[in-house]
């Protein structure tokens, strides 16, 4: 499945003030991105994907409809901003597969028998540890 193109007109970033790596920069510059994707809005992914997108997201979905994403690991406004793009678009490409249908299946008959014989083997082990009880 090749990765899926998100439209900028889907995406906002914002940059804030954040704590963590940076030094006396931290007070200084807004380094830390805000990425919000228009989940509600957006036309490139179909109704399922957006279901399995919004709870692989969890919290991070807005009452609006957005997906939040906070990236502040890096000290540069690109760094952040491309860790966002990056995790959002692991997000999509995740919620995009499809999970497997799981089928009940009966067990069969050999393995209904196997499993009689383990249990009654282990009933005879256990009945021979116990006291062992003297005729008179």
């Amino acid at each position: 499945m090749k990765p899926i193109e998100l439209p900028d007109g889907d995406l906002s970033i914002v940059f804030v003030r954040a704590a963590g790596p940076g030094g006396q920069n931290v007070n200084k510059l807004a380094t830390a991105a805000q990425l919000r994707f228009n989940l509600a809005g957006t036309c490139v992914l179909n109704d399922r994907v957006k279901a399995r997108l919004r709870v692989l997201a969890g919290r991070r979905v807005t009452d609006e409809g957005e997906l939040l994403i906070i990236a502040r690991n890096h000290r540069t406004q690109e760094g952040n901003r491309r860790e966002a793009l990056a995790r959002l678009q692991a997000l999509v490409e995740e919620a995009r597969v499809e999970p497997k249908l799981r089928r009940a299946t009966k067990p069969t008959r050999a393995s209904k028998e196997r499993r009689l014989e383990g249990k009654s083997r282990d009933q005879k082990v256990k009945r021979l540890r116990s006291r062992v009880r003297s005729e008179d």
